[in-house]
């Protein structure tokens, strides 16, 4: 992975488009409404300035070692990046969490993830990062669709935060170069 040298390759930054929306995701899809409840649809879009293979290999750092959790502390996750390979949290001692497996990986315009993620419920998840080339940059686009026993305490709306910050780590680093 590319550490700090893939926030050099990159001059600038900029969001293009953000839609994240857990409560009304489903609307509009078709989907009988007992099935909306149950279900989530996140999509969020971000134009980096840097090369389309830069971008991938930084959003590997984000996803794995260099991944944060609530309020910015540290969580790394172990990503291996190849299809089958886990996403998943080591607390040592033979102790984790299971985020999930690649379900689809293609170098560098395509990482595709199933798995519980972070939810500890009957929940199946699907989340894809697409890259593409766009305006001088990378277009990185996350498409998160989930069916599962939500609880009624506002998870769902919370659920897309996480990814937010993905991204916006991901702008920073390309915005100091």
């Amino acid at each position: 992975m590319t550490g700090t040298k893939g926030a050099k390759a990159a001059k600038s930054s900029k969001t293009a488009a953000t839609t994240i929306d857990p409560t009304a995701a489903s609307a509009g899809t078709g989907l009988p409404e007992a099935l909306q409840n149950l279900s989530i649809r996140i999509v969020e879009e971000t134009h980096v300035r840097a090369s389309v293979a830069t971008t991938f290999e930084a959003l590997l750092e984000e996803l794995g070692q260099e991944n944060k959790g609530y309020e910015g502390v540290p969580m790394p996750l172990t990503l291996e990046a190849w299809p089958g390979g886990r996403w998943f949290r080591d607390l040592g001692n033979g102790n984790g969490h299971l985020w999930g497996h690649v379900q689809a990986i293609k170098r560098p315009t395509l990482i595709e993830i199933a798995g519980p993620l972070m939810m500890s419920f009957a929940v199946a998840s699907n989340v894809q990062y697409r890259l593409k080339e766009a305006d001088g940059g990378t277009l990185v686009t996350l498409r998160h669709t989930a069916l599962g026993l939500f609880p009624q305490d506002g998870y769902r709306d919370a659920l897309g935060e996480g990814w937010k910050e993905i991204f916006e780590r991901l702008r920073q680093r390309f915005a100091k170069a």
